[in-house]
């Protein structure tokens, strides 16, 4: 596994135990990191995510909630919720990160901790979102 495959993951971890617990983001951090080693570069993207999408909260679950039009935001299973938060301020935040690249990730994340639908389902999403937001075509990824 890469290293930013796994900084995603360690981010999509932190942010799902946060979402879980609703304790303070550093003490999760903090937590994660005594169980978990990890190169620092790893470390340093894993944290930026998982903060930074906890930071933009509100408005990366309104770009979820608009992206999803068939589903209401509450009834979205919390581990499809938390790989979307992360794919979701990966796309409107880091630009340098090409698109594609944010969903494969996302969609590989979802079918390896999510429900069999998962998959399609973020990568539904976040194809709606990556076109809101930075105005590119259809990715044209399979599930």
């Amino acid at each position: 596994m890469g290293k930013r495959t796994k900084a995603r993951e360690c981010a999509f971890q932190m942010l799902y135990q946060w979402d879980m617990s609703r304790a303070e983001m550093n003490q999760v951090v903090e937590s994660f990191w005594r169980v978990r080693s990890t190169t620092d570069m790893t470390r340093a993207m894993a944290d930026r995510l998982a903060r930074g999408a906890q930071g933009a909260l509100d408005a990366i679950d309104a770009a979820i909630t608009a992206a999803s039009t068939n589903w209401r935001f509450d009834r979205i299973a919390a581990v499809d919720k938390n790989v979307l938060r992360i794919g979701a301020y990966e796309l409107m935040h880091d630009a340098g990160t090409p698109s594609a690249v944010v969903i494969d990730e996302a969609v590989e994340m979802a079918r390896r901790f999510g429900e069999a639908d998962s998959p399609a389902f973020v990568n539904g999403v976040l194809d709606a979102i990556m076109r809101a937001v930075r105005g590119e075509a259809k990715s044209g990824r399979g599930a």
